[in-house]
C-alpha cells in the first residue's frame, strides 16, 4: 500500500517585475506572477490554492478582470515575457470540466507583456470583455472577447516611447469606453472609444518623469484617476459631465485650469480637472491604486483612499481630511520597512474590504498588513506567503531533518522551518531567515553541518557560512 502523500507547505513569491505583478480579486483571492506561473493564494488562510500554467516566459502583470456592479470576478489576465496574454476562467476548484482552468491565449505583441487591464462592457450574462494590453513593443493593443472568442480589434502606436500601465473605465453616465496610458513621455495619455475606435482625446502633463502606475475609480456621478511616477509624486485628475447651461463667468477668481471634451457618439462634453498632488514619498512611487467599491443599499460605494508603493521602502494610505476635503498624509497611514538590504516596493494591493493591505518588495517577499479593530489608524504585520520568485536550483534537508535551505536563480538562499506556536496546535512551515542575497543567480548548495553550509554561484566561487550564536538562540525559540 502506497504512503499518503500530502502538501503541506508552498513557498513562493512575486516575481521582480514592476508595478501590476499582483492583483486583489473580490473572492479574496490573491493572484501574483510567480516565475512563468500564476498562483492563487487566499492570505484569510495562509493557503496556495492553486498555480496556473500557460506562460512560456516570466509573468509580469497580472489583473483581475472587474465587473461594474462589483460583483465577484471569476475572470483574471496575465501577461509575460514568452510576448502573450492568457485569460484564466477560474470557478472556484481549479478544474473546468475535469481539465484545468479554463484558459485562452492572446497572441499579437512582439515583446514582452508589461501591463494589462479589462472590464466588462456589460453587466449581462454574456459578458462581454475588453482588454487593454501594453508591451516593450511601443504598442497598446485592444482585445475584444465575446463566448470563448478573443480576438485583437485595435492597436495604438507610441512610436519610440514606452507605455508602462493602462487602465480601462467608462465615462461617468455612459457605456463610453476611457483608456488611460501613462509612459515613458511623462503624460497621460487619454484614449476614448467613438465609432468602435479608440481615438486619443487629450494628453495630460504634470508629472516631471517616467510615469509608473494609473487607476480610474467611479465615484458617484464622476470619474477620478490617480497616477504615480517616478517624480516621487502622485496625482489625482477629476473627470466629470460639462453642463451647458451654465455660461462661463469672466473674473478675477483663481480657478483650476479644465481640460474640455465632447463624445461626439453622446454629444456630451466632459471636463478634466486636477484634483490634487500628493507629496510625501522620498523615491519613485511605482504603484497606486483605490480601495475597492462595495455595494451598499443597492449602489456602488467608492471609498476616497488610495494606497501607494515607492523605493523609499514606504506604503502610504492617503485619504481626505474630513473637515477640509484637502488629501492630506496627516490624515494618512504610512507602513512599511526600516533598515536592512531592502529597495522599497514595486507594488501594493487594498482587500476587497479594505480591512488589509499587501505590498510587493523588492527582492521578491509580500508583506500584508492588517488594519486592528480597535484602533483605525494602526496595522499590524501578518503571516503571508513567501519563497523564491524564480526556479530552485537546489534544496537540502539539515542532517537531523529538522528545516531546509534551497537557493535559486533568484540570487538568495532561504530556509524553511516549522514554527511551534504555543497557542496553535497545528504546525506551519515558514520562510524563516534568507542567509544569503547575492549578486549572480545559485546555483548549488551542500551542508556542512547542522548550522553551516556552502553555496556556489555564477561567479564560480564557493562560499561557506556559519549561523552566529544568536540566530541558533531565535531559530531555537521559534522552532521549538
Amino acid at each position: 500500500m502506497a504512503a499518503a502523500v500530502e502538501v503541506c507547505h508552498v513557498a513562493c513569491c512575486a516575481n521582480r517585475a514592476g508595478g501590476g505583478a499582483l492583483s486583489w480579486g473580490r473572492e479574496g483571492l490573491l493572484a501574483f506572477g510567480s516565475c512563468r506561473d500564476v498562483v492563487l493564494y487566499e492570505p484569510a488562510v495562509r493557503r496556495a490554492v492553486a498555480t496556473l500554467r500557460g506562460h512560456a516566459g516570466r509573468v509580469n502583470c497580472v489583473r483581475w478582470v472587474r465587473r461594474r456592479d462589483g460583483a465577484s470576478g471569476t475572470e483574471l489576465i496575465s501577461g509575460g515575457s514568452d510576448k502573450q496574454l492568457i485569460l484564466w476562467e477560474w470557478n472556484g476548484t481549479g478544474m473546468w470540466n475535469n481539465q484545468l482552468v479554463k484558459s485562452i491565449p492572446l497572441k499579437g505583441h512582439t515583446e514582452a507583456v508589461c501591463a494589462v487591464d479589462a472590464v466588462y462592457q456589460s453587466d449581462e450574462p454574456d459578458l462581454n470583455l475588453l482588454i487593454a494590453s501594453a508591451a516593450s513593443d511601443s504598442t497598446v493593443r485592444i482585445w475584444s472577447r465575446h463566448g470563448s472568442e478573443a480576438k485583437c480589434i485595435e492597436i495604438l502606436q507610441f512610436g519610440n516611447g514606452f507605455v508602462m500601465d493602462v487602465c480601462l473605465s467608462f465615462l461617468p453616465g455612459s457605456n463610453v469606453p476611457i483608456l488611460a496610458c501613462g509612459g515613458d513621455d511623462c503624460k497621460i495619455s487619454l484614449f476614448i472609444q467613438q465609432n468602435g475606435q479608440f481615438q486619443k482625446t487629450l494628453m495630460l502633463p504634470g508629472h516631471e518623469d517616467w510615469i509608473r502606475g494609473i487607476e480610474w475609480a467611479v465615484c458617484g456621478e464622476d470619474l477620478f484617476l490617480a497616477s504615480c511616477a517616478q517624480d516621487c509624486l502622485i496625482r489625482i485628475w477629476k473627470v466629470c459631465t460639462k453642463s451647458k447651461q451654465l455660461p462661463e463667468t469672466e473674473d478675477d477668481s483663481i480657478r483650476l485650469k479644465e481640460n474640455v471634451f465632447t463624445v461626439k457618439d453622446t454629444d456630451t462634453t466632459y471636463a478634466i480637472t486636477l484634483e490634487s498632488v500628493l507629496a510625501g514619498h522620498e523615491n519613485w512611487v511605482y504603484a497606486v491604486h483605490w480601495q475597492p467599491s462595495f455595494s451598499k443599499d443597492g449602489s456602488m460605494q467608492q471609498p476616497m483612499r488610495i494606497l501607494s508603493a515607492s523605493m523609499d521602502k514606504t506604503v502610504i494610505i492617503w485619504e481626505p481630511d474630513k473637515e477640509s476635503g484637502v488629501w492630506l498624509e496627516q490624515a494618512s497611514v504610512r507602513v512599511g520597512e526600516v533598515g536592512g538590504n531592502t529597495l522599497g516596493f514595486f507594488d501594493c494591493q487594498f482587500s476587497p474590504d479594505g480591512s488589509m493591505i499587501v505590498a510587493h518588495a523588492f527582492h521578491g517577499a509580500l508583506h500584508l498588513w492588517k488594519q486592528t479593530t480597535v484602533n483605525k489608524k494602526e496595522w499590524t504585520p501578518e503571516v503571508v506567503i513567501s519563497g523564491h520568485f524564480n526556479s530552485v536550483e537546489d534544496v537540502k534537508w539539515d542532517p537531523e531533518g529538522e528545516f531546509i535551505i534551497s537557493v535559486g536563480s533568484d540570487q538568495t538562499t532561504r530556509l524553511f522551518a516549522p514554527w511551534k506556536r504555543k497557542q496553535e496546535t497545528e504546525v506551519t512551515w515558514h520562510e524563516i531567515a534568507r542567509p544569503q542575497v547575492h549578486g549572480y543567480d545559485m546555483r548549488c548548495l551542500a551542508m556542512i553541518g547542522r548550522f553551516q553550509f556552502v553555496s556556489g554561484a555564477d561567479e564560480k566561487v564557493l562560499r561557506v557560512f556559519r549561523a552566529p550564536k544568536n540566530f541558533i538562540e531565535n531559530f531555537s525559540n521559534i522552532t521549538g
